[in-house]
């Protein structure tokens, strides 16, 4: 009942206008459209940034938002839109269920629930792949805590993603059969949510060493050994992978729970640190790694 309660209260605020510049439309344009789709007995949203100019065989990143955070909100932290619009790809910010995922292990209604999220966003960007020409071995996803946590989830049970971006996150999902994905995560330090050392922090996360999950998956990946340089506070750990691959871990001496250079004021986030622009990392990273 509470689940079904969710998606109906999500469903009534797009269609009442709740959700600030974008309208609820079938067809995809320039700049950013809301858009709504029925899968797993809900009705579910999501927004999409199509830069103007748009050649053939774009990217696609989807940017996953945080618990109590939303697709507008994640939109209008992040600083996506404006590198989008130069460098010409898309970006899919979808709404998560009671706003949270199920990364299977967290968080909220989603977890609780069991919501099919890996199936919903997978379904989202097949949606938009065939409105518009994706090109498939370019296919992202990024996110924000509870949002980073969800992409590890996708990289263990979809095979559609080249790449991952987890910020503040950690990996709960058991990945018993792994795909093969280059990853970069984004983490500080200081981090009281999701403890850069594993454990179980000031929220609902307990989870291994993020340092455990960075040698999990240079493990998946045949990586050889990581080479690491500090900059400042950054600290930046590259392996190079087989298959053109690559596992990176960028260390924020410091950094709270937070998306650095960015703006998490709408999220229950520490205030942004300046030492990374987390967004540029994050695609540089993407640009480098296709499938």
């Amino acid at each position: 009942m509470l689940l079904r309660l969710a998606a109906l209260i999500g469903v009534l605020l797009a269609v009442s206008g709740c959700w600030a510049g974008a309208r609820n439309e079938t067809r995809f344009r320039d700049g950013t459209s809301l858009h709504t789709m029925a899968f797993g007995g809900l009705n579910r949203s999501y927004r999409v940034h199509q830069p103007a100019g748009l050649t053939a065989a774009a990217p696609l990143v989807v940017m996953l938002h945080g618990v109590s955070g939303s697709g507008e909100q994640a939109e209008n932290s992040y600083g996506w839109d404006p590198l989008a619009d130069s460098a010409k790809f898309v970006v899919a910010y979808p709404d998560g269920v009671g706003r949270a995922w199920n990364g299977h292990g967290c968080c909220g209604l989603a977890a609780r629930e069991n919501v099919d999220d890996v199936g919903f966003i997978t379904a989202m960007v097949g949606q938009i792949s065939a409105a518009m020409a994706i090109d498939k071995s370019r296919v992202y996803a990024t996110g924000m805590s509870n949002g980073g946590i969800m992409s590890y989830t996708l990289a263990c049970n979809s095979g559609i993603f080249a790449a991952i971006g987890p910020n503040s996150a950690t990996q709960l999902d058991a990945c018993a059969a792994p795909h093969p994905t280059s990853v970069i995560h984004i983490h500080g330090t200081a981090d009281r949510l999701v403890p850069y050392d594993g454990g179980k922090g000031t929220s609902f996360v307990n989870g291994p060493p993020i340092a455990d999950v960075n040698a999990f998956w240079r493990n998946v990946d045949h990586c050889g050994p990581p080479d690491s340089a500090t900059n400042a506070l950054v600290t930046t750990s590259t392996a190079a992978c087989a298959d053109h691959r690559n596992v990176m871990l960028i260390t924020i001496d410091g950094g709270r729970h937070e998306w650095p250079g960015g703006n998490t004021a709408l999220e229950r986030a520490d205030p942004t640190s300046h030492a990374l622009n987390a967004t540029e990392a994050i695609w540089r990273f993407f640009a480098a790694h296709p499938a």
